[in-house]
């Protein structure tokens, strides 16, 4: 358990039906297994009055991120369908901030990318977090992608960052994928523990 207080905030990634179970259109293997222990740290957070902000991958039909249409990855979180919604055991206490509403390439809660030209604008997840907040716990899924990224973000934006690594799971595309992850957080000074 993460010591919690309110300079931290705890950011929970995309810990949702299509990245968490079985039958999901993008499963993380063991994803469903990150839910009792990431509702223990919202309790923990909640309990020492520091900040919980949730977030939610939310894709159009269509979008360059898509392997249909010509990105890398199978159809997944479709806004409004069962595969989009946050995993029903999930504890939600706190705001949840969408991202890839509109086909973006939205791997970090802080910011989405255009899948086209690239160019990068903020989410609403910046300003959720109240001024006092000095360091992030960023936990969710998946660790090479939304959590990586999401927590990439963080440094650049001058907080302490903390990867619980026992609260994540990895997508793992190509052998050693985990492995790389975590040595590019090490690198850019998140604490993976």
């Amino acid at each position: 358990m993460t010591d919690y207080d309110p300079t931290t905030a705890l950011i929970v990634v995309d810990v949702q039906n299509d990245f968490a179970d079985p039958e999901g259109g993008l499963y993380v293997r063991g994803g469903e297994a990150v839910v009792p222990v990431v509702n223990a740290e919202i309790g923990a957070a909640h309990d020492a009055g520091a900040t919980v902000v949730f977030t939610q991958d939310w894709h159009p039909e269509s979008t360059p991120h898509f392997e249909k249409d010509g990105g890398v990855w199978p159809v997944h979180c479709v806004g409004g369908t069962w595969g989009a919604e946050l995993h029903p055991d999930l504890e939600v206490r706190g705001p949840v901030v969408r991202k890839g509403t509109s086909g973006e390439d939205g791997y970090s809660g802080f910011s989405e990318r255009d899948p086209t030209s690239g160019e990068p604008h903020a989410t609403q997840l910046g300003t959720l977090l109240p001024p006092e907040t000095r360091r992030l716990v960023v936990v969710g899924l998946a660790g090479d992608y939304c959590v990586k990224e999401t927590a990439l973000d963080g440094i650049r934006l001058g907080y302490q960052v903390e990867v619980p690594l026992a609260l994540t799971r990895f997508v793992g595309l190509e052998e050693g994928d985990e492995e790389r992850a975590v040595d590019e957080l090490r690198a850019a000074g998140v604490q993976a523990v």
